[in-house]
């Protein structure tokens, strides 16, 4: 892959603080509440360049939305409908004339990711679903309910 941009997402801090203001703890949690609740700081690097980043974002439903869109290889782009956003796109793929384009509608299209080949761009989405699942994993979470179907 030598020349292709290295576009990643980058997560740290990963924790669900709110889980105890709900009452629950990580074994009485519905999925429906942990993808919602497990945050992360969450960052969108193209090579040495931040493309976006968000604090405490809802990584493990950006995760499992990313993951079931990946599966289905329809062609269509993507835009995360997050229950924790009014506004659908925090992060958003789409297909350009050079490849896949990743972004937030928080940011001018213009500033988003260089073009992706389909490979690279899924390989950046296993990647990202499995650190986040590992993340997971690392603070007590059964992760199974981020990949499920």
């Amino acid at each position: 892959m030598h020349g292709e941009p290295l576009v990643s997402f980058s997560c740290q801090d990963l924790c669900a603080p709110d889980l105890r203001r709900r009452g629950l703890t990580v074994e009485s949690a519905p999925p429906a509440v942990l993808l919602v609740d497990i945050e992360a700081d969450l960052v969108l690097i193209d090579g040495d360049r931040i493309v976006w980043s968000e604090e405490r974002f809802p990584v493990a439903e950006l995760a499992r939305q990313l993951m079931q869109w990946l599966q289905t290889a329809d062609g269509s782009d993507f835009e995360f409908d997050s229950m924790s956003y009014a506004e659908t796109g925090a992060v958003c793929v789409v297909r350009s004339d050079g490849g896949w384009r990743v972004g937030s509608v928080f940011e001018p299209p213009k500033l988003w990711t260089s073009p992706l080949p389909w490979e690279a761009l899924a390989a950046m989405v296993r990647a990202f679903v499995g650190e986040v699942c590992m993340s997971v994993l690392a603070i007590g979470i059964e992760p199974g309910f981020i990949a499920a179907p």
